[in-house]
């Protein structure tokens, strides 16, 4: 994020230091503008720099609601592995002799047949991603499993907390933006206000003189 402006009040100054959590900067809090923007001649530079950093809150918005988007899409998987660990572990520690008749998928609206014996459910295997894929005895992946879902589930919930955390952000800045843009509407206003009546003084002075 760009730096702030020196002449901000020290209130802002340490705002803009702080991070949330996964180090995303917190926004600017401009309460009072004359204190934030010394001169009219800043408003421009400020006004800039607040448009730059609400494009890169987007920025990190859109990239961190598709990571939720995958969690939300990766973790039912990993529940529903887990769960068939745990179906094997359980059938395995009652010393069930029946094999288990089942259907698994192939693809997406492809299935087959299997008929698992009692010996062939001492382990698993589990696709890794890259097309790898690796047996683990039903026990070390369960555990693995479990972290894997833990972990993602936590990660889901900061990035949750992270896209309320970036609209927070962007509120900020386009509260900032507006307050900075007014205050420069009135200082014009004042400046034209104040030139017209110089003008007008000078005129009165002309007419005295003329007359």
């Amino acid at each position: 994020m760009p730096d702030q402006k020196s002449e901000g009040p020290s209130s802002s100054a340490t705002a803009a230091a702080k991070t949330n959590p996964r180090g995303i900067p917190i926004a600017p809090f401009v309460d009072n503008v004359t204190d934030y923007v010394s001169s009219r001649a800043d408003v421009e530079p400020t006004l800039r720099s607040f448009q730059e950093m609400i494009a890169k809150y987007q920025f990190m918005e859109i990239n961190t609601q598709r990571r939720g988007q995958g969690l939300r899409e990766k973790i039912p998987d990993i529940r529903k592995t887990l769960d068939m660990a745990n179906f094997l572990k359980t059938r395995r520690e009652t010393g069930t002799d029946d094999p288990l008749e089942t259907h698994f998928e192939l693809n997406d609206t492809l299935y087959a047949h299997a008929t698992i014996a009692p010996e062939d459910t001492e382990e698993v295997y589990l696709w890794l991603g890259a097309n790898v894929m690796l047996a683990y005895p039903i026990d070390e992946a369960e555990s693995m499993l479990t972290e894997k879902l833990r972990a993602a589930e936590a990660s889901l919930s900061n990035c949750e907390e992270d896209l309320e955390f970036l609209r927070e952000q962007i509120t900020t800045l386009e509260v900032a933006t507006a307050r900075v843009y007014n205050w420069d509407v009135v200082q014009k206003r004042k400046e034209k206000a104040e030139g017209k009546g110089t003008e007008d003084e000078e005129t009165e002075k002309g007419k005295k003189i003329d007359v």
